[in-house]
């Protein structure tokens, strides 16, 4: 899997093992069954949770691995963490192995006509929708672009931006541009924003 920057213009080869990926964003029913908690100004049972951070969804997995039986995939001590890739449990997507079930074989920017797959700036009325309402891409997974913005568990540039988490997808309040597959965006993990969520996945 090839990935790029446009900010910094560089490409990067990354070998991706199997791997299994949510069909849509954790939903706020989703993560209230585990968390207890509604973060976020909308509220609906099937819209995507909205309004946590990285280090929320890093808890999540831990948590709903544990209800289910599965060894968590995350070792945290303080603000130090460790991914156990031999672990079962659930986990945030990297960037290559979002990118590439968001793309699903396809090699343009999107899986399909953008009105048609995304909730955006332009056919949103600027609110967050639910999950599952446009269609799915190729292998069936609903929502990757558009919606929320989706964590995943790769740092942006940590000799620029240290501990920037990367964000993909495009979000409900975004243009069209940024709705694409290769696009990136960061932020910081203890930042919580109205259009940012997450997607689990297992190896």
């Amino acid at each position: 899997m090839i990935l790029s920057d446009r900010r910094t213009r560089r490409s990067w080869q990354v070998d991706l093992a199997a791997y299994h990926m949510a069909v849509h964003p954790v939903t706020q029913d989703e993560y209230a069954e585990i968390t207890g908690e509604w973060p976020g100004a909308a509220h609906g049972t099937r819209l995507p949770v909205e309004g946590v951070s990285w280090w929320d969804a890093i808890r999540y997995c831990n948590v709903l691995s544990e209800r289910t039986g599965r060894t968590p995939a995350y070792h945290v001590r303080g603000d130090e963490i460790e991914w156990d890739t031999t672990a079962d449990g659930y986990r945030l997507p990297t960037e290559a192995e979002w990118e590439y079930a968001c793309r699903a074989g396809m090699t343009g920017p999107r899986y399909g006509p953008l009105d048609e797959v995304a909730w955006h700036r332009g056919n949103s009325d600027e609110r967050i929708r639910e999950v599952g309402t446009k269609q799915p891409n190729a292998w069936g997974l609903h929502d990757t672009l558009g919606n929320v913005w989706e964590w995943c568990w790769d740092l942006y540039d940590p000799e620029v931006y240290g501990t920037y988490r990367v964000l993909r997808g495009g979000g409900w309040f975004d243009e069209h541009w940024s709705c694409r597959a290769s696009v990136r965006r960061r932020s910081h993990p203890t930042f919580r924003v109205d259009d940012v969520g997450f997607r689990i996945a297992r190896g």
